[in-house]
């Protein structure tokens, strides 16, 4: 049974900085390729940033230069640091596989406000 937790979330004024973190059991992302995802009120759930086992990464043309995805393969973590953050970046983060397979978590709430 696979379980995501992701972590980290919080209210950050706009140029501030997170890091968000996903700890996984019953799946390990040293195998898998994994992604940050988020979905605003009202939108759909969108993927920002991708990493695969090799350590290659992709980003959404909106966060690009801004996040940054690593994993810890040894803690079975998923992070993704989010710089110079913006209003538009408020939204429910999620982590999962990249297509998504696994049972969604509860997300992280990133509110970024004045």
């Amino acid at each position: 049974q696979v379980q995501l937790v992701e972590s980290g979330g919080g209210l950050v004024q706009p140029g501030g900085s997170l890091r968000l973190s996903c700890a996984a059991s019953g799946m390990r992302f040293s195998l898998n390729v994994m992604g940050w995802y988020r979905q605003a009120p009202g939108e759909q759930r969108d993927l920002v940033a991708r990493i695969t086992p090799s350590g290659n990464t992709n980003y959404a043309a909106s966060v690009k230069g801004r996040f940054a995805i690593s994993t810890d393969n040894a803690k079975n973590t998923l992070y993704l640091q989010m710089n110079s953050l913006k209003p538009e970046d408020t939204a429910v983060y999620y982590c999962n596989t990249d297509p998504y397979y696994a049972p969604w978590g509860q997300g992280t709430q990133v509110t970024v406000s004045s």
